[in-house]
């Protein structure tokens, strides 16, 4: 049987090293969801999807991988923003446990809509920290999604507020929640790689870090794969 090993980033930008890396063809286009390919050994492909921004896009491409490949793992690597946690700096790759969705409500308290508001918990990412002396490797903490990029210091402070130290992103939710319908959490692993503090310069510090962000995500995405 061919093991599928699935990797889900947001953009192209991001996702140029790995096609570079792993000489992925480009083998599909669904409007705005770019699928590649490489058969990395007899019985191992590597595909990777690179979805677009936010949870919708992220939720189409994960769907239609499981719909049309036999998954063995899925990885979702990318760029997170950094909401107060004093311990990380640029370049830092976490490794989170927890994650939550921060910017939806329902004033309800049924278990019947515990699928969108209670946490997602992986437990692969429970372990000791890493000095992997270019940077840290974080093996637990919590990641907040949402489809809105954290720049604005009130914003963070109020998500702090709310969620203690953590970090943020725009997909990994949405990904998970997929994985979780077609029965699949425990094949799935989130790398996440710090490029901004979510303050006024977030933008502006994206952009300048977003090269060693990815470069050194890379690296931790060779040694799960």
């Amino acid at each position: 049987m061919e093991l599928v090993k699935a990797i889900f980033t947001a953009m192209k930008k991001e996702a140029d090293i790995i096609i570079k890396k792993y000489d992925l063809k480009e083998i599909k286009t669904l409007s705005n969801i770019i699928i590649y390919e490489w058969k990395r050994e007899e019985e191992e492909k590597i595909v990777l999807v690179v979805s677009g921004i936010g949870k919708v896009q992220m939720a189409i491409g994960a769907s239609y991988i499981f719909e049309n490949y036999d998954v063995f793992k899925l990885i979702n690597i990318w760029i997170a923003g950094n909401i107060g946690w004093d311990d990380l700096k640029v370049g830092d790759v976490v490794l989170p446990n927890t994650f939550i969705q921060h910017d939806t409500y329902l004033p309800s308290e049924s278990q019947e809509f515990s699928y969108f508001k209670d946490p997602i918990f992986l437990e692969y990412a429970i372990g000791e920290n890493l000095d992997l002396k270019k940077f840290w490797l974080i093996m637990n903490g919590i990641c907040i999604t949402g489809d809105q990029f954290i720049d604005n210091e009130e914003k963070a402070k109020k998500l702090k507020e709310d969620f203690w130290e953590c970090i943020v992103d725009m997909e990994a939710f949405s990904l998970l929640s997929v994985a979780r319908e077609f029965n699949a959490l425990d094949k799935c692993i989130v790398i996440k790689a710090i490029s901004d503090g979510a303050d006024e310069n977030a933008r502006k510090n994206y952009l300048d870090n977003l090269e060693i962000a990815v470069n050194n995500s890379v690296i931790i995405l060779d040694s799960v794969l």
